[in-house]
């Protein structure tokens, strides 16, 4: 054996988990690094992410709580495929039973 360390890869819920010990609950980096066998480098990494990507939370595509106009027109747009297309194989089933009753295998 090498006694090289396998490398832990860490979920985003657990990162979380860390970083709000740190930023909530006042742990120190040192300790939390010393707990989780993980070097500061990778934690101040992980907090630099959480920062510069925290903004995306708030910019998403709802304002006011509604959707932006163009998610609202292709949910209309979708709809009515849909109910096109629910028309069409209702049309065709119809078409369907009626040659089999025409066929006798009904």
């Amino acid at each position: 054996m090498s006694g090289k360390r396998q490398r832990r890869h860490f979920t985003g819920p657990e990162k979380m988990a860390i970083l709000r010990r740190h930023l909530l609950d006042k742990v120190p980096v040192s300790q939390l690094c010393d707990e989780q066998g993980i070097h500061p480098t990778l934690f101040y990494g992980w907090q630099k992410t959480h920062f510069e990507n925290g903004a995306a939370v708030f910019d998403g595509p709802r304002r006011n709580g509604r959707p932006d106009g163009t998610a609202a027109k292709r949910v209309e747009t979708l709809t009515d495929k849909l109910r096109r297309k629910d028309e069409v194989l209702s049309e065709l089933m119809e078409e369907y039973v009626t040659l089999k009753k025409s066929l006798g295998e009904a």
